[in-house]
């Protein structure tokens, strides 16, 4: 992404937040480069006003192996139906009532592949919440009930051959063998990116 197309994503959500705290969505297929995009747009809204913004990640809301376990989805997780989506709806929506002092959210970590209730506090005083994630601008039930809660909808549209270059570093990374990356990106994060891509609905920024 130029610095020019970030100006004008942090302009736009700037301007959104002169009427009070904006709830932005940034979506994207696996391995669109959203975690890093939604901590650059914090990180620039911070530089000028400390605790302006902070990020609230999907990821935080999967449901725990031994949930998937018992539903036979542990192969598939990462799907959309992989997810607590009731309990993400609940959290933007005390995030956009902003009567708590402070609200307490869950988030992923990856190194142990489990989701930390409670690991991050976003105060009533951030102005901007920037929630990143794959399906948060589905177009089909139970995600679909998110879309009203967002105050600017982002999507990012990566081409499927630099998402598979960056899932296969991704996963490498973490020591899977090749057999093993070619199932987690062809059994699971293709599909999961190409389902994103087919069926968010229109976004108010497309950034490719």
């Amino acid at each position: 992404m130029t610095a020019a197309t970030l100006d004008a994503v942090l302009n736009c959500i700037a301007d959104q937040a002169t009427c009070g705290r904006v709830i932005v969505a940034l979506a994207g297929a696996p391995g669109s480069g959203k975690s890093t995009l939604a901590e650059q747009i914090a990180e620039r809204l911070n530089a000028s006003k400390p605790g302006f913004a902070a990020v609230l990640p999907m990821d935080g809301f999967h449901f725990d192996d031994s949930v998937l376990d018992a539903a036979g989805l542990r192969p598939r997780k990462g799907a959309p139906d992989t997810f607590d989506v009731g309990g993400l709806r609940h959290t933007l929506q005390r995030l956009r009532a902003r009567d708590e002092d402070v609200v307490a959210v869950p988030v992923f970590d990856r190194d142990i592949e489990i989701a930390r209730a409670g690991a991050r506090l976003i105060p009533c005083s951030v102005a901007v919440v920037v929630a990143e994630g794959n399906y948060l601008l589905l177009d089909r039930p139970p995600w679909a009930a998110l879309r009203p809660l967002f105050d600017v909808a982002i999507l990012l549209d990566v081409p499927e051959p630099v998402l598979r270059m960056r899932l296969e570093e991704r996963w490498r990374g973490y020591g899977l063998d090749d057999d093993a990356v070619r199932r987690k990106i062809d059994g699971n994060d293709l599909p999961n990116a190409r389902a994103v891509m087919r069926e968010s609905c229109d976004p108010d920024i497309r950034l490719a």
